[in-house]
């Protein structure tokens, strides 16, 4: 297999949003196939341990009850660092403001008289900024949510030989739509592909994957080595199989059917940008007529044009419709 004949890793469209975009940054290997067991949860052992029991109080206590932020503004700037904002402001705009702000406010309640308050603003600050470090030094958010979704998503490694063919054929099919011409120029809004389409190809590559799981199921059984009687009991299950298989390949059909008559809409569309310009070509084309042949001669030919125009545009309505009829029936099963 070449390069182009291997598939891209497939999410559950039903990711919520932030996980998605996520799980989309994070390189393949980076995943756990679903077919193997899924990741742990990261250990803590007792040297990393002992050293949040340190680390952690020491730099909640410096950014939420001392000044902090102050001394590193100042230190930075010291050191002339040239992009000094964009490294302050690392953590984000809010706990930036809240420690610069922090010292100032515990200073005027003290003034104030207001001892308790200046306690309680320092405990909520030295509070916020712990969990904030705890949240910091934890699992990272991408590590997170391919330990959380395991099995949600599927990798190259999830299907076989036969599965991969029939899923490049399917992404192909998908991309080919989405990418299209009439996808981007709104022709094909009857159908929300954005949606379906995502949604079809999770679907075939969850059948897919299962197909995978049972063939190698089958193969670890050896079936060379099984008496006539039990190969008899197991020919059910492989007619399940090919019957499930069959399915699917007639669904990737209806997917590459629905390209085809995308393609066919993109071609429809670019006669009709050709046409747009037929107005003023017209002019320039009467004009060269008229001096060379007569008026007789240039009013035919013009006709002639027009008549052609005429048929790019209902070419491309009927384009436009049948391919908007098959994503209609394409969401329909998906459905």
């Amino acid at each position: 297999m070449n390069d182009q004949d291997h598939p891209r890793f497939v999410l559950d469209p039903e990711l919520p949003a932030g996980d998605r975009e996520l799980l989309e940054g994070r390189p393949p290997e980076g995943l756990v196939a679903a077919c193997l067991p899924p990741p742990s949860p990261p250990a803590l052992g007792a040297a990393a341990l002992a050293g949040r029991l340190v680390w952690v109080p020491t730099f909640a206590f410096f950014y939420g009850v001392l000044p902090g932020g102050w001394i590193r503004v100042f230190f930075a700037a010291s050191l002339d660092e040239e992009d000094l904002m964009g490294g302050v402001l690392r953590w984000g705009r809010l706990p930036v403001l809240t420690m610069m702000l922090t010292p100032a406010v515990q200073i005027a309640l003290l003034l104030l008289g207001q001892v308790e308050a200046a306690a309680l603003l320092a405990a909520a600050g030295f509070t916020g900024w712990g969990i904030g470090a705890l949240r910091h030094m934890g699992e990272p958010a991408p590590a997170r949510a391919a330990r959380e979704h395991h099995g949600r998503y599927l990798l190259p490694g999830d299907f076989d030989r036969p599965a991969t063919r029939l899923l490049v054929r399917a992404q192909r099919a998908v991309e080919s739509v989405l990418g299209s011409e009439a996808q981007a120029a709104g022709l094909l809004d009857g159908v929300n592909n954005t949606v379906v389409l995502p949604r079809e190809e999770w679907a075939i590559a969850r059948a897919l994957a299962e197909h995978t799981r049972l063939r190698r199921e089958r193969r670890a059984q050896q079936p060379e080595r099984l008496t006539p009687a039990v190969r008899a009991l197991l020919r059910p299950q492989d007619r399940a199989l090919e019957t499930s298989v069959r399915s699917v390949t007639r669904r990737i059909e209806a997917l590459e059917a629905y390209a085809q008559r995308a393609r066919e809409a993109d071609d429809a569309f670019h006669e009709s940008l050709v046409l747009q310009r037929l107005p003023e070509q017209n002019a320039r084309y009467r004009e060269l007529l008229a001096g060379t042949a007569g008026d007789d001669l240039a009013g035919a030919e013009i006709q002639g044009l027009a008549d052609d125009a005429r048929r790019a545009e209902t070419a491309l309505r009927d384009r436009v419709a049948g391919a908007v009829r098959a994503g209609h029936d394409l969401e329909l099963a998906a459905d």
